[in-house]
């Protein structure tokens, strides 16, 4: 990915949780962000395919009809 695409989360995780991510990072041999991304990826690829849109939930398409919103249009 380009630095262009890229979108900054933050996780406020507690220290034990923290401190067995580094260590099962640091096994792999991967950065700490690199194995975040890739077990978050893991997670979504075992969801649904099945998302609401617009089109097939009206009632909810004018909530998701907006510009700060507009964003999310080309997912």
């Amino acid at each position: 990915m380009s630095d262009k695409s890229n979108a900054r989360l933050t996780l406020d995780v507690d220290r034990e949780l923290h401190a067995r991510l580094k260590v099962v990072a640091a096994r792999r041999r991967m950065s700490l962000r690199r194995y975040s991304v890739e077990a978050i990826e893991q997670r979504l690829a075992e969801e649904p395919e099945m998302y609401l849109r617009a089109e097939e939930a009206p009632a909810l398409a004018s909530l998701w009809d907006n510009c700060d919103d507009a964003e999310y249009d080309e997912l």
